[in-house]
């Protein structure tokens, strides 16, 4: 059995390795979030789409079935609180959205993409870290703060639709199986319904296996990483999330908690934790794959408008990732796995981003 001042070191390698299999899964079937959206947009071509949505229907069963199972408890998670910010839900999904369309791709293909050999990755990966740390702690906290997190709607009970519902006469023990069930499935019938779907078996595998990583990520850092009485507070702990709470996957505040880290690496206060280690597996196995596969390859900027670009959509990113609490993983998956309202109003707001700004793009190269 592993030992309270032990168990972090476990979180971390269990996140990575995790991480690992994701960033290589989707290095190899091409998952991505923007890419999906644009695919549909522009083409009426919806298989990169399904394959996102499998992979929040695995998410949505798994996470949910450990819950009822009582094995992981997700009511602690800050998705599921009974305060729901929806304007920054909105705002922080709709800005999410327009900033990784602008630079080809959420916080996670960024990484990807990086691990591949994309130096532009890396330009946007340090502006969405700065603005996501300066919205965390930094100057632009204050406007999170005192302006969008202060429009809330308090629900008087946990926001995720079991309980809501729950609360509205359906037999709480029930609702907590049967809502999720009902949503995943209703979700694999419409993705396994598409022939062509279901012929492109990379797709199906990567969806497959993005949400199985999301679901395990629930269990290390719920069930694994829980202390129910942490020998140093003598209260229970979540060990090694910077939320303090029980995590899956996301890569907007990790990717600034790594920042923080690199620069504070001597003050003994600041860890390695689940989030930092998932935004550093993610990349490694990335470059794995891509090295493997033999695309791995150096690629720079056109332009001096492509960098702008890329920098504008990396501080969009970091500054409305945080205010909606998630990206296209953090949300999009993670979060709608809780089935939490505020991550269905944030993963809505960053699909209408994200269209915006293919739309925007599109009246630009008209204009030209």
């Amino acid at each position: 059995m592993e030992t309270p001042s032990s168990l972090p070191a476990l979180v971390a390698w269990l996140a990575f390795a995790l991480a690992f299999v994701f960033g290589a899964a989707a290095q190899r079937c091409n998952f991505c979030t923007m890419g999906a959206i644009t695919d549909v947009v522009n083409f009426g071509e919806w298989r990169r789409m399904r394959m996102w949505l499998l992979a929040i229907a695995v998410a949505i069963l798994g996470a949910n079935g450990l819950w009822a199972a009582g094995q992981i408890d997700l009511s602690k998670s800050l998705y599921v609180s009974n305060n729901l910010i929806w304007l920054a839900h909105l705002a922080g999904g709709l800005l999410f959205g327009f900033g990784m369309t602008l630079a080809s791709g959420c916080g996670s293909r960024t990484l990807i993409r990086l691990g591949a050999g994309n130096l532009k990755s890396l330009i946007v990966i340090v502006f969405l870290a700065l603005a996501a740390y300066m919205t965390l702690r930094g100057a632009l906290a204050l406007l999170r703060v005192n302006v969008f997190e202060a429009v809330r709607w308090d629900l008087g009970r946990a926001q995720d639709l079991p309980t809501l519902l729950g609360g509205l006469g359906l037999a709480g023990p029930l609702a907590r199986w049967l809502v999720p069930a009902v949503i995943g499935v209703a979700l694999l019938i419409f993705v396994f319904k598409d022939r062509e779907f279901r012929a492109t078996t990379e797709y199906v595998i990567g969806g497959l296996v993005v949400g199985a990583v999301i679901v395990a990520g629930w269990y290390v850092s719920a069930h694994i990483g829980y202390l129910a009485e942490d020998p140093n507070t003598l209260q229970e702990a979540f060990v090694a999330t910077n939320s303090g709470r029980p995590e899956s996957y996301s890569f907007t505040s990790p990717v600034a908690y790594l920042l923080e880290l690199l620069i504070f690496w001597t003050d003994k206060s600041k860890i390695m934790t689940f989030g930092v280690a998932g935004a550093l597996g993610i990349a490694a196995g990335a470059a794995a794959m891509a090295l493997a596969t033999k695309t791995f390859r150096w690629e720079g900027f056109n332009n001096t408008e492509d960098l702008v670009n890329h920098i504008v959509g990396g501080l969009l990113m970091g500054f409305g990732g945080v205010l909606a609490l998630g990206c296209t993983i953090g949300q999009g998956l993670t979060g709608i796995s809780t089935l939490a309202v505020g991550s269905i109003l944030s993963f809505l707001a960053i699909v209408g981003g994200c269209v915006a700004a293919v739309k925007y793009q599109e009246w630009r190269i008209d204009r030209m």
